[in-house]
């Protein structure tokens, strides 16, 4: 055979095993596009984004006077609530149920906002700033008639890493707790290592225990040396109720373990099983709330969210790390993130092989 031949021979059956390879032709082909797709989803049209939920506390003359036409397209971004209750208006602030408050003291008007979501902050820092400037150029005095005061509703000593925290943390349980449990799992059956555990006394359950154990030390692992770092280089501080996030990471590193066994059950390679898992982690990541603010996404895209364990586990996190929220804020993602556990797990030991095929 020449070497012409062979090269030809050589490369029509790479080509045959590539079409053939339906996992390599999902992740050169299917998984970038399925990329460009969310991508485009989130940012490709605001049209479809939620609109902020703003509370108008007392008499805001710079809502109420405003034109037909300019208030219309206010409402295109905003979505403005009376209240009476100032306190109340700021503690669901505070907490996130609502993106802003907004009151007017003679001229000046106060926006009242939490910078736990920096990109809804100064969404709502610009639409007020534009609606000032708009105000004082339809008013012929100078200097300037009106002024926007924006304040934030937490302590102004704290920084960024105090919100980003919470998100990379709990990606950071999900990575380890889907890689750790599908990729040991994996190469244990390929070694065969899986094959003689059965031969022996060990029961499945001590297998499972142990793998558990494993995934919740190094939960709690990630989550000293995250806060110890934010604390030490980044001036992060965490608030009074800090420690209840220690159960529902472990609820949540309970729950990435099933979905890594599941995983690792339905992968037959490592590299099939790291494909697979990164599949299920990326696309969590972005429409869970780790990377992004669920208030920029589409609002059907934040409703698939609610879905997802990683959302729930997120939530919960920064209820009780950056709003300083008790027991009842993190019961509801817990349970949600135990029954997942039970769920997903079942169905793990029910797909569950000791030998490759």
């Amino acid at each position: 055979m020449s070497a012409g031949t062979g090269f030809a021979a050589l490369t029509r059956a790479q080509g045959k095993g590539f079409v053939r390879d339906r996992q390599m032709l999902f992740w050169t082909i299917a998984f970038p596009l399925m990329f460009l797709v969310v991508f485009g989803l989130i940012f490709g049209s605001s049209s479809g984004a939620s609109r902020i939920k703003v509370a108008q506390v007392g008499a805001v003359a710079l809502f109420d006077q405003l034109p037909g036409q300019a208030r219309g397209q206010l409402d295109e971004v905003v979505e403005i609530t009376r209240m009476d209750d100032r306190a109340g208006a700021l503690e669901q602030v505070r907490k996130g149920e609502l993106g802003a408050a907004v009151e007017m003291t003679g001229t000046v008007v106060t926006l009242h906002y939490s910078q736990a979501d920096q990109v809804r902050a100064a969404t709502v820092q610009g639409v007020m700033s534009q609606l000032v400037q708009g105000a004082n150029l339809a008013v012929s005095g100078t200097p300037a008639t009106f002024s926007l005061d924006a304040q934030r509703v937490e302590d102004k000593a704290l920084k960024a890493i105090q919100f980003l925290a919470p998100g990379l943390l709990a990606w950071a349980v999900a990575m380890s707790g889907v890689f750790g449990a599908a990729l040991v799992l994996v190469q244990w059956r390929q070694s065969k290592l899986l094959r003689r555990l059965r031969l022996s006394p060990i029961r499945t359950s001590t297998l499972v225990s142990s793998r558990t154990l494993i995934t919740l030390a190094v939960a709690l692992l990630q989550m000293a040396i995250f806060l110890a770092v934010g604390i030490l280089f980044f001036g992060l501080q965490l608030s009074g109720s800090w420690w209840l996030g220690v159960p529902i990471l472990l609820a949540g590193a309970l729950a990435f373990q099933s979905i890594g066994l599941l995983t690792g059950a339905l992968s037959k390679t490592p590299e099939g099983a790291s494909g697979l898992a990164n599949l299920i982690i990326m696309p969590m990541a972005f429409l869970g709330g780790s990377f992004f603010p669920l208030d920029q996404m589409p609002e059907w895209m934040a409703r698939l969210a609610r879905f997802l364990p990683l959302g729930h586990l997120n939530e919960g996190i920064s209820a009780v790390m950056v709003r300083g929220q008790g027991v009842e804020a993190i019961w509801q993602p817990i349970t949600v993130l135990l029954g997942f556990a039970v769920v997903v797990g079942l169905l793990a030991a029910r797909l569950f092989r000791w030998e490759a095929d």
